[in-house]
């Protein structure tokens, strides 16, 4: 019964890994919907693929990297619909559970008004705690563009809600 249990170890690693990686997708996406696609997406093709990947020692880099692969395909397709952002809510004064629902709400549309590149960097290197390496690795560039995106993202981040920057919360990794 081999076949049966061939895809035993990748049940674990969906299940295991399942949440990490959806909050990737949503991060790279901005929208729940398109994240669960994105998500469901990546895993069917890893799936068809899983001795070749399990062999390979890092499944998960490879499901981001194919998340951001098939993210770059629907953008190119024009499937995907990103929606600028008007404003942003100014995060609640105090540190109660509706002020941090608040600030995760206003970190999420501020990284969705950035270009997808830059948003999977930021989110690679400072929610992921990636390396620049790493994260040149993950999105297949160099390691000078990884540093580039990252100074334009924040730069357009700060241009665009001071507000954030000033604030001792904005400083606070949200999950």
């Amino acid at each position: 019964m081999p076949s049966q249990d061939r895809y035993g170890s990748f049940r674990e690693f969906a299940a295991a890994r399942g949440p990490a990686l959806s909050r990737v997708a949503f991060m790279l996406t901005g929208d729940h919907q398109t994240a669960e696609d994105l998500l469901q997406e990546a895993l069917a093709k890893t799936a068809a693929r899983w001795d070749r990947v399990e062999s390979g020692g890092n499944p998960e880099a490879y499901v981001r990297k194919v998340m951001l692969n098939q993210l770059r395909s629907w953008l190119r397709r024009r499937r995907y619909a990103e929606v600028p952002l008007d404003s942003a809510a100014d995060p609640a004064a105090d540190a109660d559970v509706a002020g941090r629902v608040v600030l995760r709400d206003t970190m999420s549309r501020v990284l969705a008004s950035l270009p997808p590149r830059q948003r999977a960097v930021l989110y690679l290197r400072f929610y992921e705690d990636l390396s620049e390496a790493v994260t040149a690795g993950v999105l297949g560039c160099s390691v000078g563009t990884v540093k580039r995106h990252a100074h334009d993202g924040l730069a357009a981040l700060r241009r665009a809600h001071p507000h954030l920057s000033g604030s001792s919360k904005s400083s606070e990794v949200v999950p």
